[in-house]
């Protein structure tokens, strides 16, 4: 019998990503989709790609409209979450794919966010290397996951093994990130108009002022690093979704390229989604589009002494939806890669 799922937020890019996945995935049957202005009208009007859903209308997000479900996923702004989540019950899986239960830290939120602070829940990235193993360790049988900010996972998975491995500095790592508007949501907001962004690539949150990088830190943290800090610039250009991720950190003292190499190998081996490619290639955004891959190039500047890494996502797959799911598998005992693709689309 498949699990009833109700989502949240369905009107926005998240939300929208969240069911197009969800349509395809054989045991989940989404049953409500809720928003707020949009509440009222069809799905089909307002996300018109998702043809096999037009059955549904979007209603009033309420913690009403989302009891009596197997599975809720929530696509909300930051701050909206956390009202809602107090009021469902404890047996229901619930995926937040905003901000409310990334950070451990009640200092950082307030910091970077502001507002109540809900406490952190299991992070949603399986594959990401932790001290003593990868996150799905802490996924499984959880029944409150915090999804992960794209930026922050992409950046995370590029690092955390060699932070893990003790070949990388957790100091003056330098992250410079080419972004797709499509992370920012689907309010309409002047920087991301098209006659904004076309022809353009225009740089944000510069100087440390970026609500993810608490987030990386705490992932970074997880690995095995000390105090880690990092320089983390965005840059959004004209490409609707995606995220290339230049990352590089300090190389550790004794080092060999072998033994940096075989850090990301060793981490990296066997997982379906994060992907090491082979040395000397790199990964465009155009290879992961549509799906729940993460591509990572690495080399070594031996003459800079630090390690680079590129990586590929498509920041509404593997960066939230993609993400979100694949950690719903984990949790109810599915098999991880249920529903969701490792081939992108092309051209």
């Amino acid at each position: 019998m498949a699990f009833s799922v109700a989502v949240a937020g369905a009107s926005g890019y998240a939300g929208g990503e969240l069911l197009r996945l969800l349509a395809g995935h054989p045991e989940f049957e989404i049953r409500t989709v809720t928003a707020n202005s949009n509440a009222g009208q069809r799905l089909i009007d307002v996300q018109p790609h998702l043809r096999s859903l037009a059955h549904l209308e979007l209603i009033d997000t309420t913690p009403e409209s989302l009891a009596g479900h197997d599975v809720v996923f929530l696509a909300l702004p930051h701050g909206k979450s956390g009202e809602l989540t107090a009021h469902l019950a404890d047996d229901v899986l619930v995926v937040d794919c905003g901000a409310d239960h990334r950070l451990e830290s009640r200092s950082d939120w307030a910091d970077f966010y502001g507002g109540d602070f809900y406490g952190s829940w299991a992070y949603g990235v399986p594959e990401l290397p932790i001290i003593g193993g990868a996150q799905r360790d802490n996924i499984v049988n959880q029944r409150r996951i915090a999804a992960p900010g794209c930026n922050a996972s992409t950046v995370a998975l590029a690092l955390a093994p060699g932070i893990r491995a003790g070949v990388i500095d957790s100091h003056d790592i330098v992250a410079v990130l080419a972004v797709g508007p499509s992370g920012a949501g689907k309010s309409l907001k002047l920087p991301n108009l098209a006659s904004e962004v076309l022809g353009s690539a225009n740089p944000y949150a510069v100087g440390g002022g970026h609500r993810h990088i608490p987030e990386i830190k705490q992932s970074i943290r997880w690995a095995g690093g000390t105090s880690p800090t990092i320089s983390f610039t965005p840059v959004i250009v004209p490409m609707a979704r995606g995220i290339l991720a230049t990352v590089t950190a300090r190389i550790a003292k004794n080092t060999t390229s072998a033994d940096i190499r075989k850090a990301w190998e060793h981490a990296y081996a066997g997982e379906p989604f994060v992907q090491l490619l082979p040395e000397g290639k790199f990964p465009r955004t155009g290879d992961v589009l549509g799906a729940n891959t993460a591509l990572i190039g690495l080399a070594v500047d031996e003459a800079a002494g630090r390690v680079v890494t590129v990586t590929a996502v498509d920041n509404l797959v593997k960066g939230t939806a993609g993400a979100a799911i694949q950690s719903a598998n984990v949790a109810l005992g599915l098999p991880e890669t249920m529903g969701l693709a490792v081939n992108g689309v092309a051209p």
